[in-house]
């Protein structure tokens, strides 16, 4: 269903893949947008449990993208360093396929809500409490659940590697 990556020599491990998307903090939402071209969008996200999350605006872009289609893709770039000598980059980068989702119940969302504050303000749990309890009934949580991904590095850092 989803393609073999073609350079398999610079395929990343599943814990190195994994390990990306615990500590990056952004990327790249991709979405089927207007007359089918597609839309992509930056944003924060947390990943727990095989599924990454999200919060937005109720109405918007994105949120049309997923009603109507509800697959999507999502890339993150951990390590972009140009080498200008070498005409070369050196770069490691995943890329997430999965299924987006509206999370309706109070306690998915604030599994996905506390999964965000854990990630981004871990110093700040029980202030963030009360922001979940105060903000629970006005914000939009989206789950991707992950069907397939990869990591990918440049061929110099996997050489230095092994």
């Amino acid at each position: 269903m989803f393609r073999e990556m073609r350079r398999k020599k610079q395929l990343l491990s599943k814990a190195e893949t994994i390990e990306i998307l615990q500590t990056c903090t952004s990327g790249v939402l991709g979405v089927r947008g207007d007359d089918d071209y597609p839309y992509t969008v930056p944003l924060s996200y947390a990943y727990k449990d095989n599924k990454l999350f999200f919060h937005c605006a109720k109405k918007g872009h994105k949120i049309d993208g997923i009603e109507k289609n509800d697959k999507v893709s999502f890339c993150i770039i951990e390590k972009d360093e140009v080498i200008q000598k070498t005409f070369n980059t050196l770069y490691r980068s995943v890329i997430v396929f999965g299924r987006a989702r509206f999370l309706t119940k109070d306690s998915e969302k604030i599994f996905a809500l506390e999964s965000l504050v854990e990630k981004y303000s871990p110093d700040y749990i029980e202030e963030g409490q009360q922001e979940i309890e105060s903000d629970l009934g006005t914000v939009c949580l989206v789950e991707i659940k992950i069907e397939h991904l990869t990591g990918k590095a440049a061929m110099e850092l996997v050489k230095n590697e092994e």
